[in-house]
């Protein structure tokens, strides 16, 4: 029986049409600049879930499996299966007995139990803010609250969520949703949600739901993690000054999605997402002085360095950042990854704490 293989088309490479010729295209009134957004790219969830892969590789050898994407971007991706990393969709396509990881997401108790039930050994990089939203989702269901849980349906991190409490959470995908929610008892609702949302489009949604039900508790903290909240607040100090904002992240980062979106809603003329330098379109730099450049949450600084590189080549070398925030958290590694680190007398990464923003 033959088997159809699907080879996808290689890249052809186009050749730039040239500064010149974009300057001539669209002369730009004034100085050309790049504006910067600080804080940008790596957050301490990432940080501590790339690492906790590249230590197993180290420590177990190749392969080490990890179930799903262990964050949402390419690079990363291919990076660390190029070392020996296997990604998965589930653990039933892990061999039994071999060790798996558990992406910065987050898994529900089934994908737990699974994981047990082929006896996989497991280290769980769930980022510790995701974890904290797990947490408050089970003492809710406990004391018999019902749960709003505000997220992306499909998303592996509100999957996760929701899998913790599936009888008492209803997913609130967006704010035209609340028009048709119904709750079983309106005097014991409360909202969580997922870390890497819209700020803006998250209190909008929870200020329907209060309209709706006036009784709902909030959560004890924060759900939208420090770096969604920090980097969002970058871009909308930027986007008013830029012609064109440059987000670089993936398609599928929740976070770096809603960067772009939020540059739009700020004021900037254009804004356009990539994952790497060579899917910039040199056109977009007609008619434009001033360039915002950020990145997501899970995005290496090499990335955005590349990028830079070519603003550069085009004209755009003067580089101005902006500092909104300052970050300095780090998160200690898997429990499990630390005794092994431990046992091999690696000391190289410990406990977590504040010190150094991870620039990979």
């Amino acid at each position: 029986m033959s088997t159809v293989v699907d080879l996808s088309m290689p890249t052809v490479p186009r050749v730039r049409r040239t500064p010149q010729e974009i300057a001539d295209a669209a002369p730009v009134t004034g100085e050309r600049k790049v504006l910067l957004a600080a804080p940008r790219g790596y957050c301490a969830g990432v940080d501590r879930a790339v690492i906790a892969v590249e230590k197993a590789l180290e420590h177990y050898g190749a392969p080490v499996y990890v179930r799903k994407e262990i964050v949402h971007n390419k690079h990363v991706v291919q990076t660390l299966e190029e070392r020996g990393a296997v990604f998965v969709e589930e653990t039933d396509e892990v061999p039994e007995g071999s060790l798996v990881v558990f992406s910065a997401h987050g898994v529900s108790p089934a994908v737990v139990q699974s994981a047990q039930d082929r006896n996989l050994n497991t280290i769980d990089a769930t980022c510790p803010l995701v974890t904290k939203v797990h947490r408050e989702a089970v003492r809710f269901a406990k004391n018999d609250y019902e749960i709003l849980l505000i997220g992306h349906v499909g998303h592996e991190e509100v999957e996760g969520t929701f899998g913790e409490a599936p009888e008492h959470i209803q997913i609130v995908n967006s704010p035209e949703d609340v028009d048709t929610l119904e709750v079983h008892d309106p005097d014991k609702v409360v909202w969580l949600s997922q870390t890497t949302l819209s700020v803006d489009e998250t209190m909008e949604t929870v200020n329907r739901l209060r309209a709706k039900f006036p009784n709902m508790i909030d959560p004890p903290s924060d759900d939208i993690c420090y770096a969604t909240s920090n980097r969002q607040a970058a871009i909308k100090e930027i986007a008013p000054q830029a012609d064109l904002v440059l987000v670089v992240g993936s398609a599928n980062s929740s976070n770096s999605v809603r960067l772009k979106e939020v540059a739009l809603e700020y004021g900037a003329r254009r804004a356009e997402r990539v994952d790497f330098a060579n899917q910039v379109d040199e056109s977009w730099f007609e008619g434009v002085a001033t360039v915002g450049l950020t990145s997501g949450a899970s995005v290496p600084e090499v990335l955005v360095q590349q990028v830079l590189d070519l603003l550069a080549e085009y004209g755009y070398g003067e580089v101005e950042e902006v500092v909104t925030a300052q970050e300095d958290i780090l998160f200690s590694l898997p429990k499990e990854l630390r005794a092994k680190l431990a046992k091999d007398g690696d000391t190289t990464r410990g406990l977590g704490g504040r010190g150094t923003k991870p620039s990979p």
